[in-house]
């Protein structure tokens, strides 16, 4: 695999990246190698337990704890989120996506649970170029280390809808609200509902919203990248930037559905060898079957394909690549639907999703394959997910 350690060495050598580590599984074969710097400036290499922040790959875990409370008849996918939120009972709409924040109407149903995993509940995100997105901002959602996820729903549920829920797709906070639901049902918090139901019986020893103080040192240094200067520069908070979420180190008290976990590159693995068959590698089911098809298979209507994710100052220019042309989405993944429209790459079903922070997972059950690229880059080049694609599906 030296082969895949110098392709990726480049973005190393011209500063696009402090340091990347990856790992590829291939039936009963793993590879796996790492490059680079956990921090820049005092040169700490790459470790091989290294810690990441790893931002929305925070949502398939989350949604494995939804499809667990489907498994156990806990909920229907049909059930409107006032089942459970009553706050959002005077939830309202706007007219249309480019209506101003107060230009708002009736709701023609309630989000169900099944638009909170496929993102069609018409949610946004602060960082995404609509109305709602730059009222998000405005209000600081999710800005604090230390509120609670209940807390921050209720601040949510005050802020209309982007459009009528099941009419189009965004990306969203939608894993937010799922994530307090599944609080509710459990009666429990999001923290010991993932570690007792999931981590524990796979045994994800290294996966928790928080990094105790004597791991600290283990944690890649996050950087933003440039696209002016080509550089890679410290974090820096501004209108409508990701960043302004709030993701502490050790606040024991926080927990989000849609960001927020700390992972390494073994336990995160674990987690996605997991996907291929619902089981644990000691045989504990931790998600059925059913549950996995309804997660990796598209579930989204032709008429609001593709999907697409467009933040605040996205350039469509000779250089812009709809990354999610080619995929549909299912209860918790993007899963590909057209070999064509994703390079001639990849096999018909393989799903997986990414994080900010440039960190990426994808699962080939055709293949018997998962791989996963591990760094700290928000704003990061694309380009290196898409040559790690590459280098997977013209090898393996």
């Amino acid at each position: 695999m030296e082969a895949l350690n110098k392709i990726l060495s480049k973005y190393i050598l011209q500063g696009a990246y402090p340091g990347i580590q990856w790992q590829i599984n291939v039936r009963d074969k793993i590879y796996t190698g790492k490059i680079g710097f956990n921090n820049i400036e005092l040169k700490e290499p790459v470790r091989d337990d290294s810690i990441y922040r790893i931002w929305s790959m925070t949502k398939p875990i989350v949604a494995v704890a939804a499809m667990q409370l489907l498994d156990q008849d806990k909920i229907n996918l049909n059930d409107p989120i006032t089942k459970y939120l009553s706050e959002f009972s005077n939830l309202k709409v706007l007219k249309n996506q480019n209506s101003k924040i107060d230009e708002i109407e009736d709701l023609k149903k309630i989000p169900t649970i099944k638009d909170l995993l496929l993102h069609t509940a018409g949610f946004s995100y602060n960082f995404l170029e609509d109305p709602i997105g730059k009222q998000y901002d405005l209000i600081k959602l999710f800005s604090s280390n230390s509120t609670s996820l209940e807390e921050e729903i209720k601040i949510l549920s005050s802020v209309p809808l982007l459009f009528q829920p099941g009419t189009s797709w965004r990306y969203s906070v939608s894993m937010d609200v799922l994530g307090r639901i599944i609080e509710i049902i459990n009666s429990d918090s999001l923290q010991n509902i993932l570690k007792k139901n999931i981590f524990d019986p796979l045994g994800m020893t290294e996966t928790d919203f928080l990094v105790p103080d004597q791991k600290t040192s283990r944690l890649m240094k996050s950087y933003e990248f440039d696209l002016k200067s080509s550089k890679l520069f410290e974090i820096e908070h501004g209108a409508q930037k990701i960043a302004n979420y709030g993701y502490p180190l050790n606040e024991k008290n926080f927990a989000r559905g849609g960001h927020g976990l700390y992972s390494t590159l073994n336990d995160y693995a674990i987690f996605i060898k997991m996907l291929h068959t619902g089981k644990s590698n000691n045989g504990i089911t931790i998600v059925s079957k059913d549950s996995l098809k309804l997660m990796t298979s598209n579930l989204l209507i032709q008429k609001i394909l593709p999907i697409e994710i467009l933040s605040v100052g996205t350039v469509k220019d000779n250089n812009y690549r709809n990354d999610l042309e080619g995929y549909g989405w299912g209860c918790g993944f993007r899963t590909l639907i057209d070999i064509n429209k994703n390079n001639n790459l990849g096999s018909i079903g393989e799903f997986g999703w990414a994080g900010a922070a440039s960190t990426y997972f994808l699962v080939d059950n055709k293949k018997e394959l998962s791989a996963l690229l591990m760094t700290q880059v928000l704003s990061g080049v694309p380009t290196l997910k898409n040559d790690f694609y590459e280098f997977i599906y013209t090898n393996f």
